[in-house]
């Protein structure tokens, strides 16, 4: 017997977290949903074509990304759930089961609602999809609003995740980043130095094997918003270092006065959750990217 689509663990997901006013870990709210629709050893081993995982915590996790997009739930942190205060007045108004009405409406009207997180830069990283009417869409438009949503739905996950690592892990992953885009001849070139005293400078870039010319880096794991006091005083340090080129990354965002700054100076760069987000994805730093073939006639082959 097959899984059971996503949408039927919306109603059990929603009954279980709705019964643990604290929360519960992913990993038992899967288990419950799976008990409650009463998928047997088979169904819980069937994974998916890439083998990455389970089928049915994959459902499960597009579940509960509607419920979130809903507003009716929240990732606290990684790999924990949480119905938000809505969810009271939801689940008085809508008693079990859900009716096919209310499913189709977590399942579509809301798929356009930017995630809720207790990070403010995922409202920045997930933007609204225009995705196409089922009835009217195409294959390839409805294999495209797809893609787009994987893609929004793993940025929102990537800074929901960074917000949960170290300050010193978040330097790595940074430094990570800048080299896979092509910084430094080796890994070796990015040379982690934040810590105690650092005068603001958590990582340098040698671009050449004799360090004759460096990219200055601050790594900032922050929620609120940086201003342009703290992108002031990053200048500040390079100007201590003498250099001529630095980079402020951060999880959160920029307020409208740091980029005028960084603009006027010329030689920072900011770079935002959002887009530091892509950046992990489009160069495979914590993402694995798999291939999708899509079959085409080639109209060539068949000329003679």
């Amino acid at each position: 017997m097959a899984v059971p689509t996503y949408d039927q663990f919306i109603e059990p997901i929603l009954r279980y977290l709705a019964a643990h006013s604290d929360g519960a870990a992913a990993r038992d709210v899967h288990t419950a949903a799976a008990d409650t629709l009463g998928l047997d050893a088979s169904q819980r081993q069937e994974v998916l074509p890439s083998g990455a995982q389970a089928v049915y915590k994959n459902r499960a996790g597009w579940a509960h990304d509607r419920l979130k997009r809903s507003g009716l739930s929240s990732s606290v942190r990684r790999g924990y759930w949480k119905l938000t205060a809505d969810r009271f007045a939801f689940v008085a108004q809508h008693s079990a089961p859900l009716s096919a009405t209310d499913i189709e409406e977590l399942t579509t009207v809301n798929t356009d609602v930017r995630l809720a997180s207790h990070d403010s830069a995922v409202d920045q990283a997930v933007q609204a999809l225009d995705v196409p009417a089922a009835a009217t869409a195409s294959p390839d438009d409805r294999l495209e609003a797809a893609l787009a949503e994987l893609r929004h739905t793993v940025r929102a996950e990537l800074l929901e995740t960074l917000a949960d690592v170290s300050p010193t892990f978040f330097e790595t992953i940074v430094l990570d980043v800048l080299h896979r885009m092509g910084y430094g001849t080796s890994r070796a070139d990015l040379q982690q130095v934040g810590g105690p005293g650092d005068a603001g400078i958590d990582g340098i870039i040698s671009l050449d094997r004799l360090g004759l010319e460096k990219v200055y880096v601050q790594a900032k794991k922050w929620q609120n918003v940086v201003g342009r006091p703290e992108v002031q005083a990053f200048y500040g340090a390079l100007a201590g270092q003498r250099a001529n080129k630095g980079v402020f990354i951060t999880t959160s965002s920029f307020t409208s006065q740091a980029m005028e700054f960084a603009r006027s100076v010329e030689r920072v760069i900011l770079v935002d959750g959002a887009k530091l987000t892509e950046l992990m994805i489009e160069h495979e730093v914590g993402v694995t990217l798999r291939p999708v073939k899509v079959p085409k006639i080639d109209a060539d082959y068949f000329e003679e």
